[in-house]
């Protein structure tokens, strides 16, 4: 009763948020899907048909995007782009990755009593990062479909299965179905590849009542001279939860908000999954059926390196490194601009945009993605490229003293000036953190004194530059022409600048760039990206303002894991159609260990702590973080008007403190 009695009151004050706030516009707790105790999210199938949508689901070797939907009958429909990333076409560029897509449906090639299967009615569609399609035929069949990548192989495993639910004996036949596609040698940096369509389990079965009988389609892809993978599909399968049950028991998020628990559980999956085996090594690729074995410096080296420490995933760990080694080696004493993307498989580079910015992308991620880490001798490898992009930056300052760039990370789309709020607020980040690791690596004290007197005059240079009143806003302008509020006025918020605070998010929060979408991205105009609504959550929590950002939060994690695209935050629309790109999903997980928590780190072994726990919530925590070298809970409850903080790992208690809220606390480990 007493757990019934806190989510009753939590409820209630979160309505009330919502309304007071202007929310209620938008249908806040609209729900196509529904969370499962097992920690899916199905979606049973009602009258609100026809419905499409699509996800992507990756491997080391294979990526799909699956489109699929029901009709206005009840039937179900999919077709399956497939990815190849490591069968590389000509011209060998940033979109290079052998891409095939297919419609066939395996149940279209079965008989059952001699004839095809008809009047299919979709039942429901789950979520735990397979796709489970169920179905039923009157009272005769019901079948399955489940659809999943292979982790380690070149492989896209579909699994159906057909249960006799009626009186009768049934007789099922399976054709032998084996195709193969080869590519044309002209159009492939190794020549002609050859695509597999293979069924397994072909014959004429009689199936008793109750009875049922497996089939699967296999997928796979390889080079010439390369055999096709022997396949068990029921090991396949075994694999992939296996996966997805190790992503989901680390870095545990508890709140009271099961939504934002279930989201942050699937967005672990998405941020983790896109890594691909290159010939350059692990590398972390956005996804999106057009960015793959290739790294950027803001997906890779900004969004997702500093948080793979956190999640302790060792393959991304392993991916974010070699990302940062390979920006290291453009490394250059004239100091020109390291590259936006390393393609190919690192044997190639993009830098259509010019400078984007870039040398603060990967001095703010690498710096904080070797604090996190807590490895001294990872963090003396990167520490030579921290140390050039910092200087790379110190040469860009203007005469106002914010630094100057091409372009950002949206590389034209929208008007960046000559300087931007962005890369000026991620050197200032880089340079505190430069300050953290420095000392713990034993540099000099008079270079880590100048790269502290840096961060001080360029805080005050970005004030001084971008600090303006925009649209009856206190808040900045995004560049020096800028004279309408941009999305990315968010992004001092995450860097620990707060005087421009309570203007800002009301800024964010205004009907003026709040859409039903998150933030637009300009004033006034329909098109939107993720990744700023995603920093900005995380800045509005930072800055601590906590019971503002909850119920935005708690809308944007119930529209993107349980409306109409799920289960995973995207990249943008119109372009690319809310594409699941990967890097977003470490940036969600990122509102809540660095927003929600205020972890920052401080040292290889340290870190600041300012827990901001929201007025209706008792009690939250992160379970199995990684970060630092440890495996590290992390409890705050509330003890009265003050805050309990607990911080340990399997051994012992590091710290038990009570807090007044707000407050701020060293964790050394």
């Amino acid at each position: 009763m007493a757990g019934a009695f806190q989510r009753n009151k939590f409820n209630i004050i979160f309505y009330f948020l919502l309304f007071s706030i202007g929310l209620s516009g938008f249908s806040q707790d609209y729900r196509r899907w529904q969370m499962k105790p097992d920690g899916s999210v199905s979606w049973p199938i009602n009258n609100s048909i026809p419905h499409n949508d699509h996800i992507e689901m990756s491997g080391k070797k294979i990526s799909c995007v699956l489109r699929y939907g029901v009709t206005a009958d009840g039937s179900f429909q999919a077709t399956r782009s497939l990815i190849w990333p490591m069968l590389r076409t000509i011209p060998n560029n940033t979109h290079a990755s052998l891409t095939r897509r297919f419609a066939t449906d395996g149940f279209s090639l079965v008989s059952v009593n001699y004839k095809p299967i008809s009047g299919e009615k979709t039942i429901s569609i789950s979520l735990n990062g397979t796709l489970l399609v169920k179905t039923r035929v009157g009272n005769e069949l019901e079948l399955s479909r489940q659809y999943f990548p292979s982790t380690d192989l070149p492989v896209f495993c579909e699994q159906y299965t057909l249960r006799n639910i009626s009186a009768r004996k049934m007789v099922v036949e399976i054709p032998r179905s084996n195709n193969t596609y080869d590519t044309d040698p002209a159009k492939g940096v190794e020549g002609s590849y050859a695509l597999h369509v293979d069924l397994i389990n072909s014959g004429s079965f009689d199936l008793q009542p109750k009875d049922s009988i497996r089939f699967s389609i296999i997928y796979s892809g390889v080079k010439a001279n390369e055999q096709v993978p022997v396949i068990n599909i029921d090991q396949e399968k075994k694999s992939r939860l296996e996966l997805v049950q190790q992503l989901w028991n680390d870095l545990v998020l508890e709140t009271p908000d099961t939504v934002m628990n279930r989201e942050f559980a699937f967005a672990k999956i998405r941020a983790a999954e896109s890594i691909f085996e290159t010939k350059g090594g692990p590398m972390h690729g956005p996804g999106g059926e057009a960015y793959y074995a290739a790294i950027w410096a803001n997906d890779q080296a900004e969004y997702i390196g500093p948080f793979f420490p956190y999640l302790g995933y060792a393959y991304g760990n392993k991916a974010s490194l070699n990302a940062y080694l390979h920006f290291a080696r453009f490394m250059n004493k004239e100091y020109n601009p390291i590259p936006s993307s390393i393609i190919a498989e690192g044997t190639d580079i993009w830098n259509g945009a010019g400078d984007r910015g870039d040398g603060a992308m990967i001095a703010y991620g690498a710096a904080r993605f070797a604090l996190a880490s807590g490895d001294k001798k990872q963090a003396e490898q990167l520490w030579p490229l921290i140390e050039w992009c910092l200087e790379y930056c110190h040469r860009k300052l203007n005469a106002e003293g914010v630094v100057s760039s091409d372009a950002d990370e949206l590389e034209g789309r929208f008007p960046a000036g000559t300087a931007n709020l962005c890369t000026s607020s991620l050197y200032y980040d880089a340079l505190n953190s430069a300050v953290y690791l420095g000392m713990d690596l034993g540099k000099e004290k008079k270079q880590l004194a100048i790269y502290k007197e840096q961060a001080a005059k360029l805080k005050q240079a970005i004030e001084k530059y971008f600090g303006a009143e925009i649209n009856g806003f206190k808040s900045y302008k995004y560049y020096k022409e800028n004279d309408t509020l941009r999305a990315w006025i968010c992004i001092p918020l995450t860097m620990g600048i707060y005087e421009r605070s309570a203007g800002t998010i009301d800024a964010l929060f205004s009907p003026r760039l709040w859409t039903e979408d998150g933030l637009a991205s300009v004033a006034g105009d329909k098109t939107f990206w993720d990744r700023s609504t995603l920093y900005a959550l995380r800045g509005v929590l930072a800055a601590g303002e906590t019971d503002k950002a909850i119920p935005y939060l708690h809308y944007y994690s119930n529209r993107r894991l349980l409306g109409d695209h799920v289960p995973y935050p995207v990249e943008a629309y119109p372009e690319g159609n809310q594409r699941q790109l990967s890097a977003e999903s470490g940036l969600y997980c990122r509102i809540f260990t660095e927003g929600l928590f205020g972890i920052r780190p401080t040292g290889l072994n340290s870190f600041s702590f300012t827990p901001r726990l929201p007025a209706a919530w008792p009690k939250m925590s992160l379970r199995h973080m990684k970060a630092f070298g440890k495996d590290l809970d992390i409890i705050v409850e509330r003890i009265d008007s003050k805050l309990r903080i607990i911080v340990s790992d399997s051994e012992k208690k590091i710290l038990n403190k009570l807090l007044n809220s707000g407050e701020q606390v060293e964790v050394r480990l």
